[in-house]
């Protein structure tokens, strides 16, 4: 599936998501043990290894990561339905309409693919800044693989015009581009970026859910 489809299904997909949003009904113990894989498993060993431009890539991808979920709730508000949605049954808790929890903490360590970025930050592959072919190219894999999950119960498009290609472009090179070009910079630039993008995630977050709009 390249775009969503229209369909009446797929409209009462969403719906039933919807309903679901931050409920507890599907809640098991995975929750914590993915929370624990992710904090023990990744974040510890990378701060021992004081691995700081991967944990600020990662930070700088997770953070534009809710950034864009809280925009897709936000649509889903004022239009009726979202860009994109997790389905109910396919999650142990959906934090906002197109997130559940499994795909957020998988979002949470995906800035790590930082570490495949060569050492010299101007070497050039096929002409290109290999920071910005490295963002395309794992742009374009998580789309391809977002075509897949499309096709699955787990993942809905709705919108006839939101797909794969809007999809690539409009999100998830930015979210590897936010991620590989901070991953770079002086420190004092990576906290300075990952401090007002997530202080921006959390007044949102902040505002927008006690008045019910995500």
């Amino acid at each position: 599936m390249l775009f969503g489809d229209g369909s009446a299904a797929a409209m009462a997909a969403v719906d039933a998501a919807k309903a679901a949003v931050r409920t507890t009904d599907n809640f098991n113990w995975t929750f914590i043990a993915i929370l624990a894989l992710v904090v023990c498993g990744v974040y510890i060993p990378q701060i021992k290894q004081k691995n700081w431009n991967g944990i600020f890539a990662a930070l700088a991808l997770y953070g534009v990561h809710w950034f864009y979920e809280i925009m897709n709730a936000v649509i889903c508000h004022f239009s009726g339905y979202p860009l994109w949605t997790v389905s109910a049954e396919s999650t142990s808790f959906i934090l906002l309409i197109g997130v559940s929890w499994e795909l957020s903490m998988m979002f949470s360590v995906a800035g790590f693919l930082s570490g495949l970025l060569p050492e010299d930050k101007d070497k050039k592959i096929l002409g290109i800044n290999n920071r910005i072919f490295f963002a395309i190219a794992n742009a374009l894999g998580f789309s391809i693989f977002e075509i897949f999950l499309a096709t699955t119960p787990a993942f809905i498009w709705v919108y006839t015009w939101w797909g794969a290609l809007p999809v690539f472009i409009t999100t998830y090179i930015p979210f590897f581009l936010a991620s590989f070009l901070i991953y770079d910079k002086p420190r004092n630039v990576q906290k300075k970026f990952c401090g007002i993008l997530w202080t921006l995630d959390v007044i949102l977050l902040a505002v927008l859910i006690p008045l019910g709009i995500i």
